[in-house]
């Protein structure tokens, strides 16, 4: 498992019941985690929290606040990033902490290719608040952030401000990303890596269905054909449970490997838990590298 273990300003303190105990800063906020079926007994902590997003029966849910800010930052010191937080109906607060794992291992192979001389290019799709986009524009490179979402673009702008780099090369896009990489094809702009954080189900904005199960196959086949002949990374990331580590390796080896050699691999993601020593679960991401 590849746990993100280098917060210092977020971390999970606990987990019991369906729900995660969380620091964001100087805030604690419990939120709902479907990996959570367990039953442990609760400490005192978690009667002393600033936000309660509770879960619906019929779906969905709301927050309760105790004492909240309406928007508050945290940092991740490790790369020179910060994040704009604000809870919103979804339960996110607009950061996946688990993904710094991620950001760490591609910032590296980024620098790496920049001390060679190499300039890099990333494309970043269904990038929502920015937090791969700017750990990839930290690292030198160039970044092309896609979502379909005004407001989540907006949001990673200010994210991007906030961390300095408001005037990094990155090129911000309000699109469906399926359809801005068949243009990019056509356009023959190719990039040097692919980051993608595809949902498990959506609908776009003419009623068309998303299922990742259907989707993200022939999406990775479409994007391999916007990546340059030697390519630097592939990156996907899945929180659906019936995408295990093993699959995101199948998929990107038959259709990275072929094309490009390298080699493809995939590990469970996860982030510390203080109270008990133990690692919470949060989905899979799949690598391919030269």
């Amino acid at each position: 498992m590849w746990i993100a273990d280098k917060w210092n300003t977020y971390e999970v303190l606990d987990c019991s019941e369906g729900e995660k105990l969380e620091r964001w800063g100087e805030y604690t906020l419990v939120r709902p985690d479907p990996q959570v079926i367990w039953n442990t007994k609760k400490s005192s902590q978690w009667k002393k929290v600033n936000g309660h997003y509770h879960r619906s029966s019929k779906g969905g849910g709301e927050w309760e606040f105790f004492s909240l800010p309406e928007q508050w930052s945290i940092d991740y010191k490790s790369l020179g990033l910060t994040f704009n937080l604000k809870p919103f109906k979804f339960k996110h607060t607009g950061v996946f902490p688990e993904q710094a794992v991620n950001w760490e291992w591609f910032s590296q192979k980024i620098k790496d290719a920049k001390a060679q001389g190499r300039e890099i290019k990333v494309l970043n799709l269904f990038a929502y608040t920015g937090g791969a986009t700017l750990a990839a524009a930290k690292a030198g490179a160039k970044v092309t952030h896609v979502d379909a979402s005004k407001g989540m673009v907006n949001w990673a702008k200010e994210n991007a401000k906030s961390s300095e780099l408001e005037n990094a090369p990155i090129r911000w896009i309000i699109d469906d990303c399926v359809k801005f990489v068949e243009r990019e094809i056509r356009r023959e702009n190719f990039y040097d890596a692919v980051i993608m954080d595809p949902p498990s189900y959506g609908r776009g904005p003419k009623g068309e269905i998303w299922k990742i199960e259907d989707a993200v196959y022939p999406l990775i086949e479409l994007c391999s054909k916007v990546l340059t002949k030697d390519p630097l990374f592939y990156l996907i990331s899945s929180y659906t449970t019936g995408l295990q580590p093993a699959v995101l390796t199948y998929m990107l080896s038959t259709v990275m490997n072929p094309k490009f050699g390298g080699k493809a691999f995939a590990e469970e993601i996860g982030l510390p838990v203080k109270e008990t020593g133990l690692v919470l679960p949060c989905g899979a991401s799949g690598r391919w590298e030269k």
